[in-house]
């Protein structure tokens, strides 16, 4: 099934489905030439192996990315300043000046009061009494919350950022002017922030980037600026868009659904199989840029070529894991690689990891015979922006 012409990437999907082309490419081609809606053709990977490789091998760079006309769907390429834009050994610096804010140690310590919220927003909604919209009533407000604490952001503030999250991921949904303006203001409130915190210093993460920047000199004012950017809009946003993702799910699979309140032990495991069958992005992750010629078969990609990965697909690999496209909360197969792999592996997995766990366990158990308010038909989807998911999904539940 080999084309001579780069195809149109992403591929065409609806809601969570995952286009029927991957299989094809995994089994026939599984590197192919496509074309994003900007910048130059790259490779796309679509299979297990293979994207670890582009994800975890030296031999590509993300650093060798910066100048280039990259590819990608939105019509902005990432910041020169973004750790993702960076490799080994400056890639490395700077996430070691917050990967103690994300151990699991320090994860675990976070766990008693991210119950407390999501124990909150689930009292509210039975408060105000069913049917509710999930996103708005506990899919948002639970990680914002967190992240809001995490790194010393006023809550009563979410509305502002979160309309900057969604200009920041935009593909089509905003103009390139509007996106433009929310990273200004986006900039703008965060440089604010970082002055206060350099007046009056607190027990947060923001403050002990200032620290590192200010006392250390381990940080420019513009990494400082940009990670707490980078921090602010991805340290909320996987989570908030897998909350509904998990629920429509598990309300479409109702025997797994049924397994997993029966046995609620199982939500830790329940957590990595939903993260593995749900294809949370609407494409490919940043590009890599092959620094030599590496052979993938009988493909090489030649020094100075992009690469881009699809990590849903590779999270279907037939030859890694056993009916692939079925949901299987019991699943102990292969590790997933929804958070990437190599140095770019999510920093904040283990945070959002413990808040689906959280999430799972709340909702199963607060809001008994959690269902849909009248059918899956009725959820709202996402348009046009880097995320898959519901934008409103409402449910309802048995009365206490």
């Amino acid at each position: 099934m080999t084309t001579t012409e780069p195809r149109a990437y992403p591929f065409a999907s609806e809601k969570l489905d995952l286009d029927p082309l991957y299989e094809a490419l995994r089994r026939e081609e599984p590197l192919c030439r496509v074309r994003l809606p900007y910048g130059e053709p790259a490779w796309l990977a679509t299979r297990y192996e293979d994207v670890k490789v582009v994800l975890g091998d030296p031999r590509f760079s993300r650093a060798a990315a910066v100048g280039r006309d990259q590819p990608r769907s939105r019509p902005y390429p990432a910041g020169a300043g973004a750790m993702i834009s960076l490799d080994p050994p400056e890639h490395s610096r700077l996430r070691r000046l917050v990967a103690k804010a994300f151990t699991m140690r320090r994860v675990e310590q976070l766990r008693p009061r991210v119950q407390e919220i999501a124990n909150g927003l689930v009292g509210t909604m039975l408060a105000e009494g069913a049917p509710a919209e999930l996103v708005q009533s506990f899919g948002l407000p639970l990680p914002i919350a967190v992240m809001c604490e995490l790194l010393g952001v006023p809550f009563e503030d979410r509305a502002e950022f979160r309309r900057w999250a969604d200009a920041y991921l935009s593909t089509s949904k905003f103009t390139r002017e509007q996106v433009a303006d929310a990273r200004a203001q986006l900039r703008d409130y965060v440089a604010a922030l970082t002055a206060e915190r350099r007046k009056d210093p607190q027990d947060d993460l923001l403050s002990a980037l200032v620290a590192a920047r200010d006392d250390e000199d381990r940080l420019s004012e513009e990494e400082l600026l940009t990670m707490a950017e980078t921090i602010l809009v991805a340290g909320h946003e996987t989570t908030a868009t897998q909350i509904p993702n998990f629920v429509y799910v598990l309300l479409t699979n109702p025997d797994q659904l049924a397994a997993l309140r029966a046995d609620l032990g199982m939500v830790p495991q329940a957590v990595e199989e939903l993260l593995r069958y749900i294809p949370a992005g609407a494409g490919s992750s940043q590009p890599r840029y092959a620094v030599e010629d590496v052979q993938f078969g009988a493909v090489t990609v030649c020094a100075g070529e992009p690469v881009v990965v699809d990590r849903s697909s590779a999270n279907r690999d037939e030859s890694i894991y056993t009916g692939p496209d079925e949901l299987d909360l019991t699943r102990r197969e292969a590790p997933h690689i929804g958070f990437g792999h190599g140095a770019h592996h999510c920093l904040g997995a283990p945070l959002a990891r413990m808040e689906l766990q959280v999430t799972l366990h709340t909702l199963l158990t607060g809001l008994p015979g959690l269902r849909f308010a009248g059918s899956s038909h009725d959820v709202v989807w996402k348009s046009g922006v880097s995320t898959r998911g519901p934008e409103q999904l409402p449910v309802a539940w048995d009365r206490a």
